[in-house]
């Protein structure tokens, strides 16, 4: 599985393009594009490596990952898929906005297709594997790929940190648990990339994360 990171957005959020370098089969995951320059260099490398974009992913639908879900579905013809404990704050995007006193307005895109632990998805040969993370938020699910030893966290674990739990949907004791509990577990190997940041992997993060 191959894949590439982009930083977007004034929050500086990881987007994710994954792909199969096989079948060119490709998904968006947390798609943060705000401003027509980062939709234009997202779109440019997806063309430039011939991806068949399949997925538009999100981890969670706090705003500054969901800026650009509404450009992408209409661009690349797909639904947004997410789990439904976040379709509350999905659709009060334009509200989590402007609670953070940010002048942008952007288009709500709805979550089309709920996924869960029981979610069949992959790219070419391989299984992504849908895990569900609450705690940064109540629909907080990570993305797991096996074969490669690839998690997408999302806002759920950090480098030597984790996800924020003020927020609405956030508990603490929530996250903790989902990352020990489903997380940790993964192997020390597994390369762990996040919503914001750099890369980490699970076996340094057992050793070093203060929260684990």
């Amino acid at each position: 599985m191959e894949i590439k990171q982009f930083i977007f957005n004034p929050i500086q959020e990881n987007t994710y393009i994954i792909w199969d370098e096989e079948t060119k089969e490709g998904a968006i995951v947390d798609c943060g594009a705000l401003f027509e320059e980062e939709k234009r260099r997202l779109s440019a490398f997806i063309t430039d490596k011939g991806i068949k974009i399949k997925y538009l992913m999100n981890t969670h639908m706090h705003f500054d990952h969901c800026f650009g879900n509404y450009w992408a579905t209409e661009t690349y013809d797909v639904k947004l898929m997410a789990h439904k404990g976040d379709s509350g704050i999905a659709a009060g995007l334009q509200n989590q906005i402007k609670m953070f006193g940010l002048p942008f307005e952007v288009e709500v895109e709805p979550i089309g297709i709920f996924l869960d632990e029981s979610s069949v998805l992959s790219l070419g040969k391989e299984i992504i594997k849908v895990i569900e993370t609450p705690g940064h938020s109540q629909g907080g699910i990570c993305f797991y790929m096996a074969q490669s030893g690839i998690l997408l966290s999302g806002d759920t674990l950090f480098e030597g940190s984790i996800g924020r739990t003020d927020l609405e949907g956030g508990s603490y004791s929530t996250l903790i648990k989902s990352i020990k509990d489903k997380l940790i577990i993964l192997p020390d190997s597994t390369r762990v990339y996040c919503g914001h940041g750099s890369y980490t992997t699970i076996g340094d993060e057992k050793k070093y994360n203060p929260y684990i």
